[in-house]
């Protein structure tokens, strides 16, 4: 089996500006510079920065340029993720295009950034598409890789390569790092995690292997990141075991029925007492609410109570 090259843009991403010729003007330079390569990856948001208010519809110019581009360069392009307006919802969705510049696939972010992501709905479908002769890659965004059922489901789907465009200028960044590696060894597949700059993110895009080590890390200046990946070595690995030592997909099929906790009428509880979802606030503001929540669920039981005291005289 070939290799097969794929690249990533790490650029400067602007929140009160159009980012798209610049997009544009990158993808020619690193076709120019690296014409081996068969597929482009930016970061989640590149084309118009994290701003709500830019959602458009997904069909829009955006997707005419992309087209244009993927044709024009014959590649597989992945141009990071849009904000879609989808009737009177907003979406934050990635889409992939094939070298005749034609639709593949398209995928909405399944965990947007709660609290802080305010006013994007959620997606319910998981995206894995095949490249002929090649193999099969997943699509995830940014936070989605926290919940780590989302890259095992992409995996169990057969994905053998995870592409995820990401925008995070957070001090939380070097824990994301972590997880793309640990995302990498747990599901045996390659992970490109691509960083955005400036309100694109904080840069350190980072590639990881199927044994989970790193490929590449890069460093908060723009950078293009071409790779060769080889689908016999994600094979191999699932096959034979991570560096030959844990086979996890394998030991994951044996026990996959006994997670109860996904389970209609699973103790929740738990997970319930944590409280909304909202974001942090001062301590004192904080307990102020907890005890809100306490004082009201201390009503609705003494109300229950008086209606069930009642029923029985």
């Amino acid at each position: 089996m070939k290799p097969f090259a794929i690249a990533g843009v790490q650029m400067k991403v602007f929140a009160t500006q159009s980012n798209v010729e610049m997009m544009k003007v990158k993808l020619d330079i690193l076709m120019n510079l690296y014409p081996w390569v068969e597929m482009v990856v930016f970061s989640e948001l590149c084309a118009y920065g994290p701003l709500i208010h830019t959602a458009q519809e997904i069909d829009g110019p955006f997707e005419l340029e992309m087209k244009r581009m993927a044709k024009k360069h014959g590649i597989w392009l992945l141009p990071g993720s849009i904000f879609e307006k989808r009737g009177d919802d907003v979406y934050n969705t990635a889409t992939v295009y094939n070298p005749e510049g034609e639709v593949v696939t398209r995928y909405s972010k399944m965990f947007p950034f709660y609290p802080y992501e305010v006013g994007v709905k959620p997606g319910s479908e998981f995206c894995v598409f095949e490249v002929p002769d090649v193999g099969k890659f997943g699509v995830s965004i940014c936070y989605d890789m926290w919940f780590p059922e989302t890259v095992r489901t992409l995996t169990v789907m057969g994905a053998e390569v995870i592409l995820h465009p990401t925008l995070t200028g957070t001090i939380d960044r070097e824990i994301e790092l972590s997880i793309a590696r640990a995302s990498a060894a747990t599901n045996q597949c390659y992970f490109f995690d691509i960083n955005g700059l400036e309100s694109g993110g904080s840069g350190r895009s980072i590639i990881c292997g199927p044994d989970g080590r790193i490929l590449y890390q890069a460093d908060s200046t723009e950078e293009f990141i071409p790779i060769e990946v080889n689908m016999e070595k994600v094979k191999r690995s699932r096959e034979l075991g991570l560096l030959r030592l844990g086979q996890p997909l394998k030991s994951f099929r044996d026990h996959i029925g006994d997670f109860t906790i996904y389970k209609e009428g699973a103790d929740r509880s738990y997970l319930d007492s944590l409280g909304p979802l909202i974001k942090p606030n001062r301590v004192d503001e904080l307990a102020k609410l907890k005890m809100q929540e306490k004082n009201l669920e201390s009503h609705e039981s003494g109300t229950e109570y008086k209606r069930n005291l009642g029923d029985e005289v």
